[in-house]
């Protein structure tokens, strides 16, 4: 009785195999004509063409084994920085003649009692220099700390994918970034790398010097001109024609620059002005880089719902987990190096509760992205889940910009 049936779906199966079969056939025959091609050949044709073929393929072993490596991806690497013990804002005296019992201000505000040198000395920063004594030893800034070692973690421990030459030349010219494929630690580093690019610009402007009188840190102007470098340069490119100094080498300066400055602030050379109406600019800085993550993340999930088949959902949601990877680390540090303001306008739960919620989006690591439709139940909507934290991180650092405003 149930022959006919039983016969239908044999057919059915039959076919599918069939058409399985002969799209299989026909993605391969290319590579089976070579093949046959290749063994007709005599050696002193065989020998160059396979070492060219060698050589792709120890070409690209090294690209796909560079972009699936995350060395020394840890979501909980803030710890090993050991904020919580800090008590002293940065910039201000730890050790040494110019140190006081009980520092909470920071080393700007205690330089209102500096005399005022004569000549081309009397900048701010010089003021700041001669009120403390030789010898002094000032706190360092755990968030030039944080930013040059997110640095070197995505151009040492980890090999620059956006300008490696296997990432540039694509998959059969299709770029990357428009494929399913090996392109989410690249998207990840853009995202830490926009962390850091929109720290350095603070640092320069408002962190780095005394208002806005003062003159600007070398250092500091220094890394953020090199981590502005585009992300894609290799050692060669076309436009212009030439050699070029691929982007990584940019990065490595700008890295060294940030512990440059660094060295200088612990002699008590440079300055980090830990102000509350600083860190309110800063607050607000990053805030409004996360709203622009959240519209776009908002835009493809709203415009391009495709589900498991959407193949930029991936950049988007890896370049957003990157750059709460980096802020994470970034805005903790600042917590440390704001420590006085922090205290004084009662910042601590709220700062707190904020860091909590950055390193609970971190938790988020799907395996495939989907970009499923809000109200669906077969695909997951992996970037209106990471829109959603980031959000929620935005809306408390409006808040704490509201507070310390008030």
């Amino acid at each position: 009785m149930f022959d006919p049936i039983v016969a239908f779906f044999q057919r059915v199966f039959t076919a599918i195999g069939r058409g399985i079969g002969l799209a299989v056939a026909w993605l391969l025959w290319p590579f089976v004509a070579l093949g046959s091609w290749y063994r007709a050949r005599s050696w002193v044709i065989k020998g160059p063409i396979g070492l060219i073929l060698l050589c792709l393929v120890l070409f690209y072993g090294y690209f796909v084994w560079q972009t699936q490596a995350w060395t020394n991806f840890n979501p909980d690497y803030v710890d090993r920085y050991k904020l919580v013990e800090r008590r002293t804002p940065a910039g201000s005296p730890i050790s040494g003649p110019g140190a006081t019992t009980g520092q909470s201000g920071s080393a700007v505000d205690a330089n209102h009692a500096a005399v005022a040198p004569s000549g081309a000395d009397s900048t701010t920063e010089a003021l700041a220099v001669a009120e403390l004594p030789a010898g002094t030893v000032c706190q360092t800034s755990a968030v030039a700390d944080v930013a040059a070692d997110l640095i070197e973690f995505n151009v040492d421990q980890n090999a620059w994918i956006s300008s490696m030459l296997g990432y540039k030349l694509g998959f059969f010219g299709v770029d990357w970034d428009d494929t399913p494929w090996l392109d989410n630690k690249a998207s990840f580093q853009r995202g830490i790398n926009q962390a850091v690019r929109r720290t350095a610009v603070e640092l320069v402007d408002s962190l780095g010097r005394v208002r806005g009188t003062s003159g600007v840190n070398r250092e500091l102007q220094s890394a953020r001109g090199n981590i502005q470098f585009d992300e894609e340069t290799w050692y060669f490119g076309l436009n212009p024609f030439g050699p070029k100094t691929p982007t990584p080498s940019f990065y490595r300066s700008a890295m060294r620059d940030l512990r440059t400055f660094n060295v200088s602030l612990s002699k008590c050379e440079a300055v980090f002005d830990g102000r509350s109406d600083n860190m309110v600019e800063f607050l607000d800085r990053v805030a409004n880089d996360l709203g622009n993550t959240s519209a776009i993340i908002r835009e493809r999930s709203e415009f391009h719902n495709g589900g498991w088949f959407d193949t930029r959902a991936d950049d988007r949601f890896w370049f957003a987990f990157g750059q709460l990877y980096g802020y994470y680390g970034i805005l903790s540090a600042a917590g440390a190096d704001f420590e006085n303001v922090v205290t004084q306008r009662g910042l601590g739960p709220i700062y707190t509760e904020t860091m909590k919620q950055l390193r609970a989006a971190l938790r988020i690591q799907p395996l495939i992205i989907s970009n499923g439709r809000e109200d669906g139940w077969i695909m997951p909507t992996h970037l209106a889940t990471m829109g959603f934290y980031i959000l929620r991180v935005r809306s408390n650092l409006v808040e704490m910009r509201d507070i310390l405003a008030r």
